[in-house]
């Protein structure tokens, strides 16, 4: 048995398992128009054979606010998931639903403004597109060329820097975010990992944002980074379809041990 099987079967056979994975570039490709991204029906099977396993949480944590990561998942209110949207700023628990969120009328309305201001930025910047997020904005340059791409991120950053430095700024695959909720993959991992009494982890992401949460994980726990980059993590797959076959491992491995 290979250390990597090892950790993967001591994941699967813990008492009480958290599996809480990003999203977009883990369970579903990356695309070209963010709303249209669905994850691979493999992902999906796997998840839902484990969500039915006693003991075992799945949830889903992403940049996404929750009410896109809600339509992208394809996730209705008799689901078994938890989701965290906006890096863990937002949630939803089953049987419960939508956390109540608090914001200063303030920063929703410097939100506004920003969003406003960049989009007239870089509004002749060809592939470039500004999102409005529910606690700040995002731009994507995933249909930009290198120099336009440059370019609204300049622009960005010097707006912000002058207009709303205390902002948190993340960059990923072809988007950087600016968001006055400073809320990371960590601490909402942090958050499910109680909220469930978790005695083991398994986390996994393809993102620069995801290695927030990969470098919290402790003994015990399990991190998974699909594709290339520097990584915290414990396991390495090049791909969904690999990381679909450590899923199917866990489910396998955790029902005949719970059982």
């Amino acid at each position: 048995m290979t250390a990597a099987d090892a950790t993967i079967e001591a994941v699967a056979t813990t008492d009480t398992l958290l599996i809480a994975l990003d999203f977009d570039g883990t369970l579903s490709p990356l695309v070209d128009e963010p709303m249209s991204a669905r994850m691979t029906p493999g992902a999906r099977a796997a998840l839902d054979s484990l969500a039915a396993l006693p003991r075992t949480t799945v949830a889903l944590v992403s940049g996404r606010t929750l009410a896109d990561l809600r339509e992208i998942a394809e996730h209705d209110d008799s689901s078994p998931w938890w989701l965290m949207g906006s890096h863990g700023a937002e949630s939803w628990e089953p049987g419960t639903g939508a956390g109540e969120s608090s914001d200063d009328s303030d920063d929703l309305a410097l939100r506004d403004r920003l969003t406003a201001e960049i989009r007239d930025a870089v509004a002749d910047l060809a592939g470039v597109r500004v999102e409005p997020k529910q606690f700040g904005l995002g731009i994507h340059t995933r249909t930009a060329d290198a120099a336009a791409s440059t370019a609204a991120q300049q622009r960005a950053d010097e707006l912000l820097a002058a207009e709303a430095p205390s902002w948190r700024r993340r960059t990923g695959h072809d988007i950087l975010e600016f968001s006055f909720r400073h809320e990371g993959k960590d601490s909402a991992v942090a958050h499910l990992r109680e909220r469930v009494a978790a005695t083991s982890v398994l986390f996994a992401g393809d993102d620069v944002t995801d290695e927030d949460a990969l470098g919290s994980l402790g003994p015990g726990d399990l991190g998974v980074r699909i594709g290339g980059g520097e990584t915290a993590a414990t396991l390495r797959v090049p791909d969904i379809d690999a990381f679909v076959e450590v899923l199917e491992n866990v489910a396998r491995l955790r029902r005949a041990h719970i059982s």
